[in-house]
């Protein structure tokens, strides 16, 4: 991206704040969605409550709020208690999560010092046959030795061979 595409901080300012506005309003919009529902919920639910003239009629009126808050009673109480029951299970879940994940300590191993031979037995029991001593299956190679190798071994101390070879130099030089 180059440089023209870049906005200035006014710009941006500008930007964020506009959408901050629309973002405002939106969530004003469904607050008010939400009350209307609410409303239209209550108003289904509850009728508007027509006090009686006589005391029988109230009476009988009381009589009928106490039934439904009983019933609504015994609703509130079954939805908290299977409320409770899948918590209950959510947690236990999530127990058995992490200890199928498994929060142990691996332990420290320890360096142990076998020869192949000895851990394929370990490993394999009776049925080890296999011999890891490879140097035994290796052929046995001789080296003959030259006699032009021993004398370049045999050098010995370097300043008696300049010493020898100066008398050459002597040749060249006259």
């Amino acid at each position: 991206m180059g440089d023209e595409h870049k906005l200035s901080a006014r710009r941006k300012h500008t930007l964020k704040s506009s959408m901050l506005v629309v973002a405002n309003n939106l969530l004003e919009a469904e607050a008010n969605v939400k009350a209307g529902e609410r409303e239209k919920f209550l108003a289904e639910k509850h009728p508007p409550l027509e006090l009686p003239r006589s005391k029988e009629e109230l009476e009988e009126l009381c009589q009928k709020l106490h039934e439904q808050i009983d019933i609504s009673e015994d609703e509130r109480y079954s939805l908290e208690f299977k409320l409770n029951m899948v918590l209950r299970e959510v947690r236990d879940l999530n127990i058995k999560i992490v200890d199928l994940r498994g929060k142990f300590k691996r332990p420290r191993l320890k360096k142990v010092r076998m020869s192949a031979d000895a851990m394929l037995k370990a490993l394999l029991g009776s049925k080890h046959t296999v011999n890891m001593d490879l140097r035994a299956n290796l052929k046995q190679v001789k080296k003959e030795v030259k006699e032009e190798d021993k004398q370049l071994r045999d050098v010995g101390d370097w300043r008696k061979n300049i010493e020898d070879k100066s008398d050459r130099k002597k040749m060249f030089d006259s």
